[in-house]
């Protein structure tokens, strides 16, 4: 939606400038507009420019207005790592847990909070790069995926069925045991 409300300024900036011969505005100054508008963070657009989140010799871009994800600096395979080492339970999904943008995802969710441990989650409709790093790494194509204790355990219609077994309780138990004990001390 911003992108098209930027697309749409940008276009009658463009317009408005032509109508007047003196205030004809150069193609490097629209780039400027469009890469510090865009809030893509890199992505190419469809013309294949380059786009940014901030213009780096635009005099009005405060220090508090940059980017302060710490991500940037590590590589997509370093973050899953980092995520399913650091976190007993992953999942990588539509959305988040209190807002699921897909049905399969939603099932996860329900069936993780029955147990009562703490999800960590990404959405990986934020961001494609860490939708294949994730595809690659747990050598699966569809989401979610989840991972418990480290493993790549699968998607939803498997942790369903784990679930019913009575399987994701037992491996699940440690996991809830440590968030009550951490709860009550």
């Amino acid at each position: 939606m911003a992108r098209l409300v930027s697309t749409a300024l940008v276009r009658g900036l463009m317009r408005s400038s032509r109508a007047s011969s003196a205030a004809a505005m150069s193609r490097p100054a629209i780039q400027k507009f469009m890469n510090y508008s865009s809030g893509l963070g890199g992505a190419p657009n469809a013309n294949g420019d380059l786009t940014t989140t901030r213009v780096a010799a635009d005099p009005d871009t405060h220090q508090d207005f940059q980017p302060t994800s710490k991500s940037s600096e590590m590589s997509f395979d370093d973050i899953v790592a980092q995520d399913i080492k650091e976190h007993p339970v992953v999942i990588y999904m539509k959305g988040y847990p209190d807002a699921p943008r897909c049905g399969f995802s939603a099932l996860a969710v329900k069936v993780l909070q029955q147990y009562g441990v703490p999800i960590s989650a990404r959405d990986i409709l934020s961001d494609l790069k860490l939708k294949e790093t994730v595809k690659a790494y747990s050598h699966w194509p569809t989401f979610p995926q989840i991972f418990i204790k480290g493993e790549f355990v699968g998607g939803s219609d498997i942790i369903l069925s784990m679930h019913q077994k009575g399987e994701l309780k037992e491996l699940l138990g440690d996991i809830a045991q440590k968030g009550e004990q951490n709860g009550s001390s």
